[in-house]
C-alpha cells in the first residue's frame, strides 16, 4: 500500500457524536474529505442538517441523528439508523462532551447532580458509543476513536469533575483496546484548548481575547487549536495508516 492510500478513507462509514458543531463538525468533514460516508449525531438538528449539506457538498453521504448521548436507547438507534442508511459503521468517534453547563467547578464543590451530569455526559456516553459501535460493525471490525482532553494529564485545580471524566475515558480506551482486539482497534485523542462555543463560554473570554490568551497560555507552538488539528488527527487513527496502533492516547496539544 502506497503511504498516501494509507491515508484513504474510501468505503468507509463514520459516525461522529456531537457533530453538528465545534470540533465534531471539524472532525467529520475531514473524514469525508479523506472519503468516508459520515453520520452525525447530536441534539440540535439544525446544525446537524448544515454539517450533512457540507457532506454532501464533498460528494459523500450524509446522515443526521438527533441524538442524546447520554442515552443507551437513543445511542443503540443511532447504531440502528447508520446501519440501516449507510451500512455497518467502520470507524466511530466520541466525541460529544464537555461541560454540560459551561461551568468549571472544584471537585470539593461540585453539587452531586452537576458531578452526574459530567460523567453521564463525558464517559457514560463514551462507554455507551463504544459498546454500540462494537455491535454494529461487522466481522471486518473498525476503528473507535474516543475524544478525551489534555485535561486528563495532571492536577487540574479548577476543572476537576471536567479533568477526572477525560481521565477515565483514557482508562476505559485502554481497556476496550484489550477486550476488542484485534478486530475493532480502540484509541483516545486529547485535544489541547480549541476555540469552540463551549470554550468561549465556560472560559469567559471572546473571538476577540483569544490572542491575548493564547500568549498567557506560554503554548510552545504560539497558537490555540482548530477543529481541523483534531480532525486530521482523527483521520489518521481511522485510516490504514495506524493499523498497529490501539490502546494508545494521542495529544494534539500545541506542546502543552
Amino acid at each position: 500500500m502506497s503511504i498516501a492510500n494509507a491515508f484513504k478513507l474510501d468505503g468507509q462509514v463514520a459516525v461522529v457524536t456531537g457533530g453538528g458543531k465545534g470540533i465534531g463538525r471539524g472532525i467529520a468533514l475531514c473524514l469525508a474529505e479523506a472519503g468516508a460516508d459520515v453520520a452525525v449525531a447530536a441534539r440540535n438538528m439544525d446544525d446537524l442538517k448544515a454539517v450533512t449539506a457540507e457532506i454532501e457538498a464533498l460528494g459523500r453521504r450524509a446522515l443526521a441523528v438527533p441524538t442524546d448521548v447520554t442515552s443507551m436507547q437513543q445511542m443503540e438507534s443511532l447504531g440502528e439508523q447508520v446501519t440501516m442508511f449507510l451500512g455497518a459503521p467502520t470507524i466511530w468517534v466520541n466525541n460529544a462532551g464537555g461541560l454540560p453547563d459551561a461551568t468549571p467547578r472544584y471537585l470539593a464543590r461540585t453539587p452531586e447532580d452537576r458531578w452526574d451530569a459530567q460523567i453521564d455526559l463525558n464517559l457514560k456516553s463514551v462507554w455507551s458509543g463504544s459498546i454500540t459501535a462494537a455491535k454494529y460493525m461487522d466481522e471486518a471490525g473498525g476503528a473507535i476513536i474516543n475524544i478525551s482532553s489534555r485535561t486528563a494529564f495532571g492536577p487540574q485545580k479548577k476543572n476537576g469533575p471536567y479533568a477526572a471524566s477525560k481521565a477515565a475515558t483514557n482508562s476505559l480506551t485502554e481497556t476496550l483496546s484489550v477486550e476488542l482486539a484485534p478486530k475493532i482497534r480502540v484509541n483516545a485523542i486529547a485535544p489541547g484548548p480549541v476555540p469552540t462555543q463551549n470554550f468561549f463560554e465556560s472560559v469567559g473570554i471572546t473571538e476577540e481575547t483569544v490572542p491575548e490568551l493564547e500568549q498567557a497560555m506560554n503554548i510552545p507552538l504560539q497558537r490555540l487549536g482548530t477543529p481541523e488539528d483534531i480532525g486530521a488527527a482523527v483521520v489518521f487513527m481511522a485510516a490504514p495508516a495506524s493499523s498497529w496502533i490501539t490502546g494508545q492516547c494521542l495529544y494534539v496539544a500545541g506542546g502543552l
